[in-house]
């Protein structure tokens, strides 16, 4: 059983979430409020875990940001999906530097946000085109100026093939293929975009456009 903590201000969307899961079966709700600091102190006073995953809404009206609430979620241990319109870009790439795994749009159907907290919940990277569609069309969204051949072993690295499948298939020296990696850690890394996990890695692709649909197998590292 997945126990999920809804945070939004808007008591609609949290009682609809409610019920959905709740007929889901799979997930039960085990906070639902209007801010982080409410959800913190339940935690404090009532001495639970931390939920394990967290439906945010990306603007709360007691004046956070979205990076101190999300990184106040994720160092708790809990992972963290956006609920928004996701027509603010510059407030989903922050969410997503700050830890978030994802955003779903609240247009979206309300399947859709229990798929999504079903996928996070299995260890899996969400991948929806609401949030990839937002940061690409911000313009201050650093580019890693990645070479076309960092590009495709990203492509194939990303999509779950190991390090040595992917040298293989372009025809090239499995050290060959690591460099690359290497080099494109090091890129992502001085745009201040970092990379350090193979999950990481799949996101920055889903990101740059370099890989459309994350693959099973896209989660490993290695």
């Amino acid at each position: 059983m997945t126990r999920v903590a809804l945070i939004d201000d808007h008591e609609s969307v949290r009682l609809g979430l409610e019920a959905a899961c709740a007929r889901g079966g799979s997930e039960i709700v085990v906070f639902s409020g209007s801010t982080v600091t409410a959800y913190l102190d339940w935690r404090t006073y009532s001495r639970s875990e931390p939920a394990d995953v967290v439906v945010l809404d990306l603007t709360l009206g007691d004046g956070t940001t979205v990076t101190e609430n999300v990184q106040h979620l994720t160092s708790q241990g809990s992972s963290v999906i956006i609920h928004s319109v996701a027509d603010r870009p510059a407030a989903v790439r922050e969410a997503l530097a700050a830890g978030a795994d994802g955003v779903v749009s609240k247009a979206s159907p309300i399947g859709d946000v229990i798929a999504a907290i079903r996928t996070v919940a299995r260890g899996e990277p969400l991948n929806n085109v609401e949030w990839a569609s937002a940061v690409e069309g911000d313009r201050a969204f650093a580019d890693a100026q990645l070479s076309a051949r960092e590009r495709e072993v990203l492509r194939l690295y990303a999509a779950g093939l190991p390090l040595k499948v992917v040298a293989d298939r372009l025809g090239v020296a499995y050290s060959t293929a690591k460099e690359n990696i290497t080099r494109v850690r090091v890129k992502y890394v001085e745009v201040g975009r970092p990379a350090p996990t193979k999950v990481d890695l799949l996101r920055r692709a889903m990101e740059d456009g370099i890989l459309a649909q994350a693959t099973e197998g896209g989660a490993g590292d290695g």
